[in-house]
């Protein structure tokens, strides 16, 4: 019986195929957003998310993500900063406000949508159809199976 090297045995775990996957993906939507917006991945994943949901808690963003809170503090931050999102007071939860996107972060979001949607159809013509839907049925599933998690659970 032989022995398996620790890479190849990498290579085939599913998390780490997974992981690379997103992050090549990722790393291709970012070089767009990067050279046209000037917006890192933290930024624009907190844009997206506030562009599909509108006004959300920093804990919520860190849920919806599943980012520590740390960059999502640092990306709201600059965000702000940026005059792309802004602040308000949460009526049902004094301790924290609500970020939405600004006029400016609406037309920033508008903007870069349809290059993300354009790079994403380039990068899964290389499936049929029934393939995509499968393969978005199957990471949901994964993803489901998975679990729930506490936003303060994330930190590495």
């Amino acid at each position: 019986m032989s022995r398996r090297q620790p890479a190849q045995r990498l290579a085939e775990f599913l998390p780490y195929q997974l992981s690379i996957a997103s992050n090549a993906v990722s790393t291709r939507i970012a070089e767009q957003y990067r050279k046209r917006f000037a917006l890192k991945t933290t930024e624009w994943r907190i844009m997206a998310v506030l562009g599909d949901h509108g006004a959300l808690t920093q804990r919520q963003l860190s849920q919806q993500t599943l980012m520590d809170k740390v960059p999502v503090n640092r990306a709201c931050k600059r965000l702000e900063e940026r005059g792309l999102a802004q602040r308000s007071p949460n009526a049902s939860d004094g301790r924290s406000h609500l970020l939405e996107l600004t006029a400016e972060g609406r037309a920033v979001h508008a903007g870069i949508m349809p290059l993300a949607l354009k790079i994403e159809r380039q990068l899964f013509a290389v499936l049929s159809e029934d393939e995509r839907a499968s393969l978005l049925d199957m990471l949901a599933r994964v993803r489901d199976q998975a679990g729930e998690f506490d936003a303060e659970s994330l930190a590495d």
